[in-house]
């Protein structure tokens, strides 16, 4: 079961079985998605990890498919989504720390959320294809960050994939040493933890919307969300005491 932690503002959801690629179970998805749709108000930042040095996450354990019906496999997935889904529309920044392997679900769960720092030993890929099952939910997101051929590649191969070659396509935002990637995530969760919580909730909810609808109507939800921001007293008093060189 991943564990759950509060440190200066910032929740971690490391998912703590690295003796089996920190591989998900049904009660793993559950515990993740109540820690990132249930932040207390002091939270700012949700970072997801994985322990040890192995792995971020090999994926939903294949174990749980194993006699599945239909309807079961409908129920199961659709769990797996409201996780994606809460990682994606959180009010606060979600992050990624990953280490050695990021594969299926795991991979999906690093699409959903804002930004992704990994180390330099990172491998990532989409398996499900050699499972017999196919690559669905945020697995939507990957053409937009590789283009639509690499991602045809990754999803219809199963392939594993290094840093340097997803990095090429804009993936990542951070590379680093595996010794330094706490750090790193700390220093960049901290970056976008700072800002008002009532600019940053309208922030994410554009996100999403710019995802799903067209040009004008992305342009709006923006007008309209721009301005309920000044109805909050601490965005107003932000925008009064900023300073050029506060940037």
């Amino acid at each position: 079961m991943p564990s759950v932690r509060d440190v200066d503002q910032i929740r971690w959801v490391t998912f703590s079985r690295p003796e089996k690629l920190n591989a998900l179970t049904r009660e793993d998805i559950t515990v993740a998605r109540e820690a990132v749709a249930d932040t207390p108000e002091g939270v700012r930042a949700v970072v997801f990890a994985g322990a040890g040095r192995r792995a971020f996450s090999a994926g939903v354990h294949v174990q749980v498919f194993h006699g599945l019906s239909a309807r079961d496999a409908r129920s199961f997935i659709s769990e797996l989504g409201d996780l994606l889904s809460a990682a994606r529309r959180a009010p606060v920044p979600t992050l990624c720390a990953i280490n050695g392997y990021c594969l299926g679900a795991g991979m999906e769960l690093a699409l959903a959320c804002d930004l992704r720092v990994a180390t330099t030993d990172a491998v990532f890929g989409m398996p499900e294809i050699k499972v017999g099952i196919p690559s669905v939910l945020d697995a939507a997101l990957l053409q937009q960050h590789l283009g639509l051929g690499k991602a045809k590649e990754l999803l219809l191969t199963g392939g594993l994939y290094g840093v340097a070659e997803l990095d090429a396509h804009g993936f990542l935002n951070k590379i680093v040493p595996p010794d330094e990637l706490e750090k790193v995530t700390i220093d960049l969760a901290r970056a976008v933890a700072g800002h008002s919580p009532v600019a940053m909730a309208a922030q994410k909810r554009l996100f999403e919307t710019w995802q799903n609808v067209g040009l004008q109507a992305a342009i709006d939800a923006s007008v309209g969300e721009f301005a309920e921001v000044f109805a909050d007293p601490d965005a107003r008093e932000r925008i009064n005491s900023y300073r050029p060189d506060d940037s």
